[in-house]
């Protein structure tokens, strides 16, 4: 039997600036990323970990660095959109496959939450495979206009 492997949660930054834009930088990462449209540089990836890291300081809660067995895998987390709590992950296409374990991590840590009534997701029109979210929980609400492109919004009751 195959031993799963750990799954940790941990701050951006306690990953290199160079993982980040390795990352960010995969076209396969890009196909599903309609706000991600240039190259990063080490900058870039330093102005994001910087920006995710205030989200920590104003609602005590953010993004995370994702590791599978102290690998590195991408990030996800949650951040506050107006009253909603959203969740995004962005995994390293090698890893795609962890997605499920996941995210029933992370909601599990948002129903711990009381603060966290229900989820959003925003997913981009290039998601075709939905049915696990469905699955989940988490009911289509609308299509959004955000920053220019349109995404599916879904949300997931926490408590």
């Amino acid at each position: 039997m195959k031993k799963l492997s750990v799954i940790e949660f941990v701050r951006l930054t306690a990953v290199s600036l160079e993982d980040i834009v390795a990352h960010m930088n995969d076209p396969r990462v890009a196909e599903h990323m309609p706000l991600l449209t240039s190259k990063w540089k080490r900058e870039d990836a330093r102005e994001f970990v910087t920006a995710k890291e205030g989200t920590w300081q104003r609602d005590g809660l953010g993004h995370w660095a994702i590791l599978s067995d102290g690998a590195y895998v991408g990030w996800g987390g949650f951040q506050k959109e107006g009253e909603d709590w959203d969740f995004g992950l962005v995994l390293k296409p090698g890893n795609f496959g962890l997605g499920m374990r996941i995210s029933r991590k992370a909601i599990e840590f948002a129903n711990s939450d009381p603060s966290i009534d229900f989820v959003t997701f925003l997913l981009p029109p290039s998601r075709k495979n939905l049915g696990a979210l469905s699955r989940g929980g988490a009911k289509f609400i609308e299509n959004i206009e955000y920053d220019g492109e349109v995404f599916k919004k879904y949300r997931l009751e926490t408590t």
